[in-house]
Protein backbone atom coordinates (compact mmCIF):
# COMPACT_ATOMS: atom_id res chain seq x y z
CA UNK A 1 0.00 0.00 0.00
CA UNK A 2 1.57 3.69 -1.30
CA UNK A 3 2.44 5.74 1.73
CA UNK A 4 0.94 9.18 1.73
CA UNK A 5 3.69 12.14 1.15
CA UNK A 6 3.93 14.50 3.31
CA UNK A 7 4.86 18.25 2.15
CA UNK A 8 7.59 20.07 3.02
CA UNK A 9 8.54 23.71 2.59
CA UNK A 10 9.54 23.13 -0.83
CA UNK A 11 5.78 22.01 -2.10
CA UNK A 12 6.70 20.87 -5.40
CA UNK A 13 9.79 19.08 -3.88
CA UNK A 14 9.54 15.34 -2.59
CA UNK A 15 12.57 13.57 -1.23
CA UNK A 16 13.25 10.12 -3.12
CA UNK A 17 13.37 8.62 0.18
CA UNK A 18 9.72 9.30 0.44
CA UNK A 19 8.60 7.65 -2.76
CA UNK A 20 10.09 4.69 -2.12
CA UNK A 21 7.89 1.62 -1.25
CA UNK A 22 8.20 1.07 2.55
CA UNK A 23 9.20 -2.83 1.72
CA UNK A 24 11.93 -1.66 -0.55
CA UNK A 25 12.49 0.27 2.82
CA UNK A 26 12.85 -2.60 4.76
CA UNK A 27 15.36 -4.41 2.17
CA UNK A 28 17.48 -1.66 1.69
CA UNK A 29 17.83 -1.69 5.56
CA UNK A 30 18.37 -5.67 5.37
CA UNK A 31 21.25 -5.76 3.40
CA UNK A 32 22.79 -2.86 4.64
CA UNK A 33 22.39 -4.35 7.80
CA UNK A 34 23.94 -7.56 6.70
CA UNK A 35 26.80 -5.86 5.75
CA UNK A 36 27.96 -5.75 9.35
CA UNK A 37 28.41 -9.11 9.69
CA UNK A 38 31.78 -8.83 7.64
CA UNK A 39 32.23 -4.78 7.13
CA UNK A 40 32.48 -3.78 3.51
CA UNK A 41 30.69 -0.40 4.20
CA UNK A 42 34.09 1.39 3.53
CA UNK A 43 36.71 0.56 0.36
CA UNK A 44 38.88 -0.24 3.84
CA UNK A 45 37.29 -3.54 3.80
CA UNK A 46 38.19 -4.76 7.32
CA UNK A 47 35.79 -7.90 6.96
CA UNK A 48 34.97 -7.99 11.10
CA UNK A 49 31.95 -8.64 12.49
CA UNK A 50 30.45 -5.32 13.77
CA UNK A 51 27.41 -7.32 14.96
CA UNK A 52 29.52 -9.91 17.66
CA UNK A 53 30.88 -6.29 19.11
CA UNK A 54 34.28 -6.62 17.01
CA UNK A 55 35.81 -2.97 15.43
CA UNK A 56 37.55 -2.04 12.53
CA UNK A 57 39.42 0.68 11.53
CA UNK A 58 36.47 3.27 12.15
CA UNK A 59 36.06 2.02 15.60
CA UNK A 60 32.52 1.72 15.51
CA UNK A 61 30.08 -1.04 16.16
CA UNK A 62 26.24 -1.70 15.41
CA UNK A 63 24.70 1.15 17.26
CA UNK A 64 25.25 4.76 16.07
CA UNK A 65 27.35 7.64 17.55
CA UNK A 66 26.70 10.56 17.32
CA UNK A 67 28.60 13.62 18.42
CA UNK A 68 26.31 16.74 18.15
CA UNK A 69 23.23 18.00 16.06
CA UNK A 70 21.58 21.20 15.48
CA UNK A 71 20.99 23.51 13.08
CA UNK A 72 24.30 24.47 10.95
CA UNK A 73 24.93 27.62 9.39
CA UNK A 74 28.48 26.96 8.35
CA UNK A 75 27.63 24.85 5.13
CA UNK A 76 26.92 26.12 1.32
CA UNK A 77 24.03 29.11 1.21
CA UNK A 78 21.84 26.37 -0.77
CA UNK A 79 21.56 24.24 2.31
CA UNK A 80 21.50 26.51 5.13
CA UNK A 81 18.56 28.46 3.83
CA UNK A 82 16.71 30.78 6.32
CA UNK A 83 16.84 27.82 8.70
CA UNK A 84 20.06 26.40 8.61
CA UNK A 85 21.04 23.18 7.72
CA UNK A 86 19.99 20.25 10.53
CA UNK A 87 23.29 19.08 10.62
CA UNK A 88 24.31 15.73 12.38
CA UNK A 89 27.92 14.53 13.05
CA UNK A 90 28.50 11.29 13.19
CA UNK A 91 31.54 9.98 15.36
CA UNK A 92 34.55 8.37 14.18
CA UNK A 93 35.63 7.92 10.35
CA UNK A 94 36.43 5.69 7.84
CA UNK A 95 38.93 8.02 6.05
CA UNK A 96 41.94 8.77 9.04
CA UNK A 97 42.85 12.36 7.78
CA UNK A 98 45.49 13.86 8.90
CA UNK A 99 44.17 17.88 8.69
CA UNK A 100 40.25 16.63 9.17
CA UNK A 101 38.53 20.03 10.16
CA UNK A 102 36.37 17.58 13.13
CA UNK A 103 39.59 16.05 14.19
CA UNK A 104 38.24 15.87 17.91
CA UNK A 105 35.07 13.60 16.37
CA UNK A 106 36.39 11.35 13.60
CA UNK A 107 39.66 10.85 15.33
CA UNK A 108 39.45 11.32 18.98
CA UNK A 109 36.07 9.37 18.89
CA UNK A 110 34.15 12.67 20.98
CA UNK A 111 30.03 11.45 21.01
CA UNK A 112 28.01 8.93 22.42
CA UNK A 113 26.19 5.89 21.37
CA UNK A 114 22.42 6.67 20.43
CA UNK A 115 19.57 3.86 20.44
CA UNK A 116 17.77 4.16 16.92
CA UNK A 117 14.63 5.54 18.71
CA UNK A 118 16.64 8.96 19.53
CA UNK A 119 18.78 9.12 16.01
CA UNK A 120 15.22 9.42 14.83
CA UNK A 121 13.80 11.59 17.37
CA UNK A 122 17.27 13.80 16.17
CA UNK A 123 16.12 13.81 12.52
CA UNK A 124 12.15 14.66 13.27
CA UNK A 125 13.53 17.54 15.92
CA UNK A 126 15.87 19.33 13.26
CA UNK A 127 12.85 19.12 10.73
CA UNK A 128 10.19 20.92 13.75
CA UNK A 129 12.86 23.39 14.12
CA UNK A 130 13.25 24.50 10.49
CA UNK A 131 16.15 23.12 9.14
CA UNK A 132 15.57 22.58 5.14
CA UNK A 133 17.45 19.05 5.35
CA UNK A 134 19.02 16.44 7.55
CA UNK A 135 23.10 16.58 6.72
CA UNK A 136 24.58 13.55 7.92
CA UNK A 137 28.02 14.70 8.53
CA UNK A 138 30.49 11.77 8.22
CA UNK A 139 27.84 9.00 7.31
CA UNK A 140 29.63 6.50 5.68
CA UNK A 141 30.86 3.73 8.98
CA UNK A 142 27.19 4.42 9.86
CA UNK A 143 25.41 3.84 6.85
CA UNK A 144 23.14 1.02 8.64
CA UNK A 145 22.06 2.39 11.47
CA UNK A 146 21.27 5.61 10.02
CA UNK A 147 19.04 3.83 7.45
CA UNK A 148 16.89 2.15 11.02
CA UNK A 149 16.60 5.59 12.62
CA UNK A 150 15.80 7.31 8.59
CA UNK A 151 12.76 4.33 8.86
CA UNK A 152 11.30 5.11 12.19
CA UNK A 153 11.59 9.35 10.77
CA UNK A 154 9.55 8.43 8.06
CA UNK A 155 7.02 6.99 9.83
CA UNK A 156 7.32 10.09 12.48
CA UNK A 157 6.41 12.82 9.58
CA UNK A 158 10.39 13.18 8.11
CA UNK A 159 10.42 14.93 4.67
CA UNK A 160 13.10 17.46 4.12
CA UNK A 161 16.17 16.49 2.11
CA UNK A 162 18.90 14.20 3.36
CA UNK A 163 22.55 15.33 2.64
CA UNK A 164 25.29 12.66 2.49
CA UNK A 165 28.02 15.22 3.79
CA UNK A 166 31.18 12.80 3.42
CA UNK A 167 34.91 13.63 2.48
CA UNK A 168 34.86 9.99 0.17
Amino acid sequence: MPRKLPRNSQDDFIPAYLKLPSEEIDKRIARADNILTSCRLCPRSCGINRKEGEYGFCRTGDKPVVSSWGPHFGEEKPLVGRGGSGTIFFTNCNLGCLFCQNYSISHLGEGAEASFERLSSIMTDLQSRGCHNINLVTPTHQVPMILKALRMAIEGGLCIPIVYNSGG
